[in-house]
């Protein structure tokens, strides 16, 4: 193993893509790439877990909205895929920079690419579409589950995967289309989730007012159709999930956008190997966020467990 000696300054020949399976960039962070893969290792355990949980969990319940569960089934779904594909893809990846095997790691730092980009891209996608889908089930109140049906959600959901995997296959013939996707999408979507959020908590401000000045009245009001406080607390949860993504998307964003600009180096490397890292985080964080904050998901997962050990010690 080469000693740390982490460069910034000293000139590289070519690209960060073409840099990425060289010792250029590797030699002197091998321990380091190490240790990182022995924290992905158990964050990928952690995510197929966690994620096989809820998926089960969301099977067994029945109070959530349909299109606002497959939502979240979709999450889950690209969750488990970052466990069981991405991050073992990523740590072979790295493991064959420490050895020096520069055939696998070409191989695998394309596939690892190529999966990630499409299980981020869902990821981000589905939770503009929970901020869209909160705006409509406030807007549209009674016609709600007439507009926003499980049809046009699995179509939705369906666009999402292929749009995605369009755009991480065409890094094959050239990184042009998916650094422009990335860019538009990433800005498309951080705008309609930041403009919804905000339709949302004006709309709630503005009811609250409504409702206090009504509430006297002896016949409920159109207002009372919608759950205010359920309906306050399904937007918080979908919150805190938007917020985590963004929290532990934004450097790995940081990152990428500086080595577009600097030259590559062993430090910025090693920052973006930590970055990729932070990003799969995101998937075993999830199911904490889903028990912690959606209390339907949080009992469906006890009973869960609950069942799953009584059925092993019967």
């Amino acid at each position: 193993m080469a000693t740390t000696n982490l460069t910034i300054g000293r000139k590289q020949t070519g690209s960060f893509e073409e840099l990425r399976c060289s010792s250029t960039l590797t030699s002197g962070i091998h321990q380091h790439l190490i240790w990182i893969s022995a924290v992905n290792t158990l964050l990928s355990i952690v995510s197929v877990i966690g994620n096989v949980l809820i998926l089960a969990a969301l099977r067994r319940e029945s109070s959530l909205h349909p299109p606002s569960k497959l939502f979240l089934r979709c999450l889950a779904i690209s969750d488990l895929s970052v466990g069981l594909l991405a991050e073992p893809l990523n740590i072979v990846y790295w493991m064959s920079l420490v050895y020096e095997n520069w055939d696998l790691c070409q191989f695998v730092s394309a596939a690892s690419f190529i999966v990630g980009y499409v299980l981020a891209s869902v990821s981000l996608f589905t939770l503009t579409a929970i901020s869209v889908d909160r705006v409509l089930a406030l807007v549209l109140r009674l016609r709600y589950r007439y507009v926003v049906t499980i049809q046009r959600t699995y179509v939705a959901v369906s666009f999402f995967w292929g749009l995605s995997t369009a755009a991480a296959v065409s890094s094959l013939r050239t990184h042009l289309i998916t650094f422009w996707f990335s860019r538009i999408g990433i800005s498309v979507c951080l705008t309609t989730s930041i403009i919804a959020y905000t339709k949302i908590f004006v709309t709630l401000l503005r009811r609250r007012v409504q409702v206090r000045a009504e509430i006297e009245q002896p016949v409920p009001s159109d207002q009372s159709v919608l759950n205010i406080a359920r309906y306050r607390k399904a937007v918080y949860s979908a919150l805190w999930i938007q917020l985590a993504l963004l929290a532990c998307y934004l450097p790995y964003s940081i990152v990428t956008a500086l080595l577009s600009y600097r030259r590559p180096s062993q430090l910025f490397f090693l920052a973006w190997v930590m970055a990729v890292s932070l990003v799969y985080a995101n998937s075993s964080l999830n199911p904490i966020l889903y028990c912690w904050k959606i209390n339907e998901v949080r009992q469906a997962v006890k009973e869960t467990l609950r069942n799953s050990l009584c059925w092993r010690y019967s």
